[in-house]
């Protein structure tokens, strides 16, 4: 589901929480390969939309969290509380 966080001042951010499955073997497989504050460099497709990014481990969720681009957000017409099929690519692993 995508979700909206609000930083202090005008930013927010938007985020899909990666399933419990995903995140199990994204962190077997990137184990001692991980950059800044845990981040995994990755390709994301939503619908027609492909990006690269990185996704950052969440320990709330016991997951990682994707960040979602206002373009991709736009051209597939998603908001906030929606659910998002979402497809990852580990870049350099």
């Amino acid at each position: 589901m995508l979700w909206r966080w609000q930083g202090d001042g005008p930013t927010t951010w938007h985020f899909l929480t990666l399933p419990a499955d995903m995140a199990v073997e994204i962190r077997l497989r990137t184990m001692g390969r991980r950059r800044g504050f845990g981040s995994v460099r990755v390709e994301a497709e939503v619908g027609g939309s492909r990006w690269q990014t990185s996704i950052f481990p969440d320990s709330k969720r016991d997951s990682f969290i994707l960040p979602v681009k206002a373009s991709v957000r736009k051209s597939e017409g998603i908001g906030d509380g929606d659910t998002v099929s979402v497809g990852l690519s580990l870049i350099g692993q």
